[in-house]
């Protein structure tokens, strides 16, 4: 489906520009999914983050209640070698997210945005956009094209 096949006002934002090709709509369409993708990553990065910390924060009341019931030995064992430990060598979590947010996140979002700007205008979603006109039925209630239809 080109720009010129949609119904008016249906592409608000997500026409295809002149010149753009199926081929590049779909490569564009499949570099958003991948950056979809990587937003999760960074959402599971995240939670693993704060994971990690409240366990590490939990472990100051494991070491309390090991001494209250006598386990020095573990207690002790725990507080040094388990408290505040790096999870990879060098780092504690919120050093790796703010590496990958700096590195490949960033970069990701970067060329993404470049691609979508020399390709496409800077338009997001084309590929979604008129895979919406194709698959709605129009006229139908619950079908439209946008909020104003």
């Amino acid at each position: 489906m080109t720009a010129s096949e949609f119904e008016p006002g249906s592409n608000m934002g997500h026409g295809r520009p002149t010149g753009c090709d199926d081929t590049t709509v779909k490569a564009l369409g499949e570099f958003s999914k991948a950056l979809e993708t990587i937003h999760r990553v960074r959402g599971h990065l995240y939670s693993a983050h704060q994971l990690v910390g409240g366990a590490d924060l939990t472990l100051d009341a494991v070491i309390k209640l090991m001494r209250e019931a006598g386990h020095d030995k573990i207690a002790n064992r725990i507080e040094k070698e388990l408290l505040g430990r790096n999870v990879i060598p060098g780092r504690w979590t919120f050093q790796i997210m703010e590496e990958f947010d700096d590195g490949y996140y960033a970069a990701f979002q970067e060329i993404e945005r470049e691609a979508r700007e020399k390709l496409a205008g800077g338009r997001r979603h084309i590929y979604e956009a008129e895979m919406k006109e194709r698959r709605r039925t129009h006229g139908m209630p619950g079908h439209e094209a946008t909020p104003e239809a």
